[in-house]
């Protein structure tokens, strides 16, 4: 019977603290902070108990791998420097000009 009550107690600790992070992330939305992150962290406490909770939080994943290879593929990527080589620096020194 004790252990029924400590289990039964957990779940509602991590129902109402899951709530309470998916409220806040929100909150965040609108406020400084790292909102979608303490959603995801609420979501991953709902989840443990409900399936709707498992289910928007899966579709949260897919979409924002999704999201991240679109603006992934629009980001240039930067150019290399091109470093002067040895033997360009032996030429220059050599004759006194920069090599052409």
């Amino acid at each position: 019977m004790f252990l029924r009550t400590v289990e039964q107690v957990r779940r509602v600790f991590r129902v109402v603290f899951g709530f309470t992070l998916l409220l806040a992330g929100v909150v965040m939305f609108f406020t400084p902070g790292p909102g979608w992150l303490v959603i995801l962290l609420g979501l991953s406490l709902l989840a443990a108990e409900f399936i709707w909770a498992r289910r928007l939080m899966d579709r949260m994943k897919r979409e924002g791998g999704r999201v991240r290879d679109v603006v992934w593929r629009y980001i240039p990527s930067r150019p290399a420097v091109a470093l002067p080589s040895t033997s360009d620096k032996v030429a220059e020194d050599q004759t006194g000009q920069e090599p052409a």
